[in-house]
């Protein structure tokens, strides 16, 4: 199942409806757009809809799911956006759909009007099947199955590689240095492009203030120009910031070049570089980077899973690769980019780059792989029994003496509800907890009836994050009753602290005879009475 739960947007969303989504997108210059598409290819949008960027044939925003019903169908292999907003997005029919703002011609359909509905897209390419498609701030480009490269839409700095800074009003095919040569990929800044041939070469045109093309200067390119780098490298991904660039080479080695005021080269410095640097060189291979034509943000992840962030970070610089505590590039972009949009269109197939950690929690409640579900209030949870068997002490203990053919296929639980056991059993899969202080509490007694001792202490810290006026004493009793002593603690000086607002709310007596009494005893102890 795809993790959407970090972008605000997505929290509109119903626990049923987030179950539903195969991929997703969040865009537009406040993260106030998303489309996503659930596992039956159906597309649905959300959100603000700028420029009629939501493509429901209107300008009218959207606080409910509306599914665009002219994608119905069609699954999608490739998507991205500009900042009008417009969107471009391939099926995998190799058809090519666009829609929203359309001032410089991005969409590509000959006209400036906006687009209020996906439109397919065929000028110069009839004959073609497209697979990728990328958008620099209000151009477009598409990768076709053979490999090559079409652009069209604002062109003030030859970003459309015509050899003119004339607009482009339809897809027309990159040729100069081009010519011949088979793209495996492209990729836009603002006002820039990329191409990433099969041979493992870049070629870079569009605008150059920054030294954004890397071709050892900052002069603006009108015709595709070949990448200043060492000779011999082979290059296997390539992406692009606001006026920065990052690539990876087929040996996991990283560089990056072009401007750097946020220090989003992750050289250590704010000195911008016209020619490509090798970045993190210090750490173990490489295998995904990540940055969007939106932000200033770069992030990367390594072999072994850890993924780092610099650039701006929060409106924060960091000039250095920072380790974080996520397992996904994505997660960078939701916390810490400004706008928090994604850099890619987010999906839950397969990922070759996958670490174990991450195909695990991939595969939590979901039917397709499971071979065990519990049934909690009525629905359903799916599992894999080796899963908690290797993580859990209790499931140890449930089905280590059963033979396999004895075993149940359906575990009903009536103990605890269903958010909290589902929380338990993701955190088997996660080692994360994401419930509210209140729910938390209950989520405490499980891992205290099933002896979860590192569940424990997760749900003490998420309950310590979350104690207000309002629950104190809600919270302090909880601890309490389950000999949570660290907490119980946090909870007490908490209500001293606070003694006057506290003991205004009715939480205050709901503390049994015996816990009021010994609150009262501690806090007159503490001197808390005094006044």
């Amino acid at each position: 199942m795809l993790d959407v739960s970090k972008w605000p947007l997505f929290s509109l969303l119903t626990p049923e409806e987030l179950l539903t989504v195969r991929q997703a997108c969040v865009f537009g210059s406040s993260a106030n757009e998303a489309i996503f598409i659930t596992h039956q290819n159906e597309v649905f949008v959300i959100g603000l809809n700028c420029s009629s960027c939501l493509g429901t044939g209107d300008g009218l925003s959207t606080l409910v799911p509306k599914k665009v019903d002219f994608l119905q169908g069609k699954k999608v292999v490739s998507l991205s956006y500009g900042s009008g907003p417009h969107v471009l997005l391939a099926t995998e029919a190799g058809q090519l759909f666009a829609w929203g703002h359309n001032f410089y011609g991005q969409l590509g359909n000959v006209t400036n009007n906006q687009g209020l509905s996906p439109q397919l897209i065929t000028s110069n390419l009839q004959s073609k099947k497209v697979t990728e498609v990328a958008c620099g701030s209000h151009h477009s480009m598409a990768r076709t199955a053979d490999g090559q490269v079409f652009a069209w839409g604002y062109n003030n700095c030859g970003q459309v590689g015509t050899g003119s800074t004339a607009n482009q009003p339809h897809p027309r095919k990159v040729g100069g240095a081009l010519q011949g040569k088979t793209a495996a990929g492209i990729a836009c800044g603002q006002s820039s492009s990329y191409a990433l041939l099969d041979s493992g070469k870049i070629y870079s045109w569009g605008s150059n203030g920054n030294g954004q093309l890397g071709i050892g200067n900052t002069a603006t390119q009108l015709k595709p120009a070949h990448l200043d780098a060492r000779r011999g490298l082979c290059f296997q991904q390539i992406v692009a910031g606001h006026g920065h660039c990052l690539a990876l080479t087929d040996t996991g080695v990283l560089y990056a070049w072009g401007g750097n005021a946020h220090g989003q080269l992750g050289t250590g410095d704010k000195n911008g570089q016209v020619s490509p640097v090798r970045v993190m060189a210090e750490k173990e291979r490489i295998v995904q980077i990540a940055a969007c034509h939106l932000t200033h943000t770069s992030a990367a992840k390594t072999l072994s899973g850890q993924v780092y962030m610099w650039g701006q970070c929060r409106g924060h610089s960091v000039a250095l690769p920072h380790l974080t505590p996520y397992s996904d590039v994505d997660d960078v972009f939701a916390c810490f980019a400004v706008p928090p949009v994604t850099w890619r269109l987010m999906s839950d197939d397969f990922d070759d780059s996958m670490t174990v950690a991450e195909a695990v929690r991939n595969e939590f409640d979901r039917p397709e792989t499971a071979d065990l579900k519990f049934s909690v209030d009525g629905r359903f949870i799916h599992v894999h029994k080796a899963v908690l068997k290797i993580r859990s002490e209790h499931f140890r203990s449930m089905f280590g003496s059963q033979r396999t053919e004895d075993q149940q296929d359906v575990v009903e639980i009536t103990q605890f509800s269903y958010p909290v056991y589902k929380a338990f059993l993701r955190f088997l899969y996660t080692d994360s907890v994401d419930l509210p202080p209140e729910d938390a509490i209950s989520l405490l007694v499980l891992a205290s009836c099933y002896c979860e001792n590192r569940l424990k202490r997760l749900c003490q810290r998420l309950i310590k994050g979350g104690v207000r006026v309002e629950n104190a004493f809600t919270l302090l009793s909880a601890a309490i009753r389950y000999k949570a002593k660290d907490l119980e603690e946090f909870c007490f000086t908490f209500c001293v602290n606070h003694l006057t607002e506290v003991t205004q709310t009715e939480a205050l007596w709901r503390l049994d005879g015996a816990m009021l009494k010994e609150f009262v005893s501690r806090a007159s102890r503490c001197g808390a009475f005094k006044n």
